[in-house]
């Protein structure tokens, strides 16, 4: 057994996103980033996943069009609203967005392909925590609608699966409670008896 992987794995825990601080990952550790990423279980080889690293002015930028999509949607927003939307991508110093790209193929559905963006996401969040940085994946209003998956890149087929946002972080991350292993498995006893 490696006890420090292990460890490791146990020990993992998501950092507010605004207590994520400078530096973020630099180009060659963003490329180790989303290598590590890609190396999950993909029925088929579809890759039925990318990745778009969202950093510098363009976090900013995202904040201007996503404020204005959001008054376009609910009219005139009060100033800690809109402030929330101008900096929802530029608290962190870099975030990686997680699609979901459909690639068709008559025996892998598309539940699984999405699943494996899941464990992409996951290895990705891994692999910047292993360079020690800390992150925290979320999705919010904006991955539901066309006009708001448009602003951040994705094609109208595509979906978000989350974004990543990495940064610095001192200290320990907070704890939150966690549910309790021994309740969540159990031996096959058997099918479904409902």
């Amino acid at each position: 057994m490696n006890a420090t992987i292990m460890d490791f794995l146990l020990a993992r825990a998501s950092v507010p996103i605004q207590d994520l601080q400078a530096p973020g990952p630099d180009d060659a550790e963003i490329a180790k980033i989303i290598a590590a990423a890609s190396r999950v279980p993909d029925h088929g080889r579809l890759a039925p996943w990318r990745f778009i690293v969202y950093r510098g002015e363009a976090r900013e930028e995202i904040g201007r069009k996503l404020a204005a999509l959001a008054e376009e949607r609910e009219g005139p927003l009060p100033e800690g609203r809109r402030n929330q939307e101008l900096t929802r991508f530029s608290r962190a110093p870099v975030v990686i967005g997680v699609v979901s790209t459909p690639k068709e193929h008559p025996k892998i559905p598309d539940w699984e392909k999405f699943l494996s963006g899941g464990m992409a996401a996951m290895n990705l969040i891994l692999a910047a925590n292993a360079l020690s940085y800390r992150t925290n994946m979320i999705t919010n209003w904006y991955s539901e609608v066309p006009e708001g998956r448009a602003i951040l890149g994705l094609a109208p087929d595509e979906r978000v699966i989350g974004f990543v946002h990495i940064g610095s972080y001192e200290g320990t991350a907070p704890e939150r409670p966690r549910p309790d292993p021994a309740a969540l498995y159990a031996d096959y006893s058997g099918p479904w008896q409902g």
